[in-house]
């Protein structure tokens, strides 16, 4: 199956209409690490209601807007990532207190000083929680139908406060799977 081969660090899960679970309906997970082991990711599209300033003031600055921790996951809820999006003619290799998870897109050490690492990022997001699934969860996931594959941007990690993520994922990719992104969700209401 084409989805399943393509798994990797920068896809995108996208859920599709049929994927009911109340932790991911409508969201769009960037995948971090995806191996053997199992896959990790962050939810894009789930803002929540806590300001940066508020858990992790000294970066709070420094983070794309909205300035609000996001939701990455039902995983371990209580700790923080942090991704981040390299400015052009930046060597993630070469940046103290990252780690290149595919191109431009890095993990940001938190514990690092925030003035000396957002110099080299033109935006961070910070995640309470992340995604997981263990090596065949995902892949029966996806079988079943919850999930699209879809190659991811680092725009869409930093993506403004006004951006329907779900919506513009779907609708940036070729027809047929461009049409899903208007789908209305719950057919009972359309």
């Amino acid at each position: 199956m084409k989805e399943i081969e393509s798994l990797r660090a920068g896809m995108l899960l996208v859920a599709t209409p049929d994927l009911r679970d109340p932790h991911f309906r409508r969201t769009v997970v960037y995948l971090v690490a995806h191996g053997d082991d199992g896959t990790v990711g962050v939810i894009l599209n789930r803002p929540s209601e806590t300001a940066v300033q508020n858990v992790l003031p000294t970066w709070a600055s420094h983070t794309s807007k909205p300035h609000a921790v996001f939701a990455g996951g039902p995983v371990q809820t209580s700790a923080a990532m942090c991704l981040g999006v390299c400015r052009m003619g930046t060597n993630p290799r070469e940046v103290d207190g990252v780690v290149g998870v595919i191109g431009p897109v890095v993990l940001v050490d938190l514990d690092a000083d925030p003035q000396v690492v957002a110099q080299s990022l033109r935006g961070i997001r910070i995640y309470a929680g992340r995604a997981g699934w263990d090596a065949e969860q995902l892949v029966d996931e996806i079988v079943d139908g919850s999930w699209y594959v879809i190659p991811g941007l680092p725009d869409d990690i930093i993506a403004g406060p006004r951006t329907d993520l779900w919506f513009s994922v779907l609708r940036r990719q070729s027809f047929p799977l461009a049409m899903m992104a208007y789908h209305p969700g719950d057919l009972t209401r359309n």
